[in-house]
């Protein structure tokens, strides 16, 4: 049981749905709200391992390094369905996915935070890292790996653009915001 002042949850019940690329489970809670008075609610929630994310950051061109890959979800509530977003994949301490999504050698790692970006209904925590890059560390082509159907598409673009393409609407995946936000807040400390 969770409680929060007079409020308090309490699990009934707890059913999975699908276990395919993701578990989708129901539960059944009943929540005591802060008047006391109690309810049977139904939650559908979605299982995620946590994840992780990267701003890749050249202070002398002042520019981040993003990805634009395709993604359901934005297409079928009518955005554009190719998204430019940050590095990102699970949080499993290989840092070889950012590599090989960017083909950038990836060094001096920075922790910054985590957070869930849909807590209502996904349990995914994404752990948010930056990391200083420069023309050097280009290795590779990027693209990510065809064996995974990764079919990435890698763009270097100055930060100030990058900020202008979230008020333009260009940007609009949440982790790609807060750290295009954290990088102009924190630019001194990329140096």
């Amino acid at each position: 049981m969770t409680e929060f002042g007079k409020a308090k949850a309490e699990i009934v019940n707890e059913k999975t749905l699908a276990d395919q690329w993701t578990r989708l489970s129901s539960y059944d809670l009943d929540y005591t709200d802060s008047r006391g008075e109690k309810h049977r609610v139904k939650r559908e929630i979605y299982h995620r391992t946590p994840a992780a994310c990267i701003l890749l950051y050249d202070p002398k061109r002042e520019t981040v390094v993003l990805v634009r890959q395709y993604r359901l979800p934005s297409q079928l509530v009518g955005l554009p369905a190719w998204m430019m977003e940050v590095p990102a994949g699970l949080l499993d301490g290989d840092d070889r996915e950012a590599m090989e999504e960017t083909g950038f050698r990836i060094r001096d790692v920075r922790f910054l935070f985590k957070a869930l970006t849909s807590p209502g209904s996904v349990t995914e925590v994404i752990h948010f890292f930056a990391a200083v890059i420069d023309t050097t560390d280009r290795v590779a082509d990027g693209g990510g790996l065809a064996e995974e159907h990764e079919d990435i598409e890698v763009l270097e673009v100055r930060l100030s653009e990058a900020m202008a393409m979230i008020e333009a609407g260009d940007i609009y995946d949440a982790k790609t915001i807060m750290l295009l936000q954290w990088a102009v807040l924190n630019k001194a400390s990329l140096t």
